[in-house]
């Protein structure tokens, strides 16, 4: 994955794929160097059919968006504000071209090396993190969310089990109070909120 946080160029292999999550159809075209290049993966499907959707408006950031597939599907269904961020040149462009091919309103896609170019605050942020970047990349996605979350906003994100769940579960709980939504093949769905928020 070395190459995907150098913005290295892989041969392109562009692609178009088709999903339906929560009643709705989408389309995603994906590429060489991009995460789940084949389709919908199990852990970010699982994501969006198991978070409370009534606890996900405003604002929303997703973080490590790949090629949209989180900031496209809520601020559709939802019709919210979405920022989308990554730091692979090619999942920013799949996703710019994702956005227009959903015909989605109020997405503005970016580039930013985890939180560097946001600076704006949210009421949920929604992760798949990038196991593969190591430790350090995901605990600054994670750990550092709360410093852009709003006063009662809540952090979303999915881990397998096998990559380290329970101990960033454990980890997390220093910082935040946290809900395990869903376990389902290895797949935790965690929901993270201020602990102060739970005053």
């Amino acid at each position: 994955m070395g190459q995907y946080f150098e913005n290295q160029v892989l041969p392109s292999k562009m692609v178009k794929t088709e999903c339906f999550v929560l009643g709705n159809k989408f389309i995603f075209y994906t590429d060489n160097g991009v995460f789940s290049k084949d389709g919908l993966d199990f852990g970010s499907r699982l994501l969006l059919e198991t978070i409370p959707l009534e606890e996900v408006g405003g604002k929303v950031l997703d973080m490590g968006c790949g090629y949209g597939v989180f900031g496209i599907v809520l601020g559709k269904i939802l019709s919210c504000t979405v920022d989308m961020v990554d730091v692979n040149l090619r999942a920013l462009h799949l996703a710019k071209m994702n956005v227009s091919e959903n015909h989605c309103d109020h997405i503005s896609v970016f580039e930013s090396d985890v939180y560097q170019n946001v600076h704006s605050k949210y009421s949920c942020i929604i992760t798949n993190p990038p196991i593969r970047a190591g430790k350090k990349v995901v605990y600054d996605i994670v750990m550092k969310a709360r410093d852009y979350l709003e006063k009662d906003g809540h952090l979303f994100l999915v881990i397998r089990k096998e990559q380290g769940a329970k101990s960033l579960i454990i980890d997390l709980e220093k910082e935040y109070s946290v809900e395990v939504l869903a376990k389902k093949k290895g797949f935790f769905v965690l929901k993270c909120s201020s602990i102060d928020n739970e005053k």
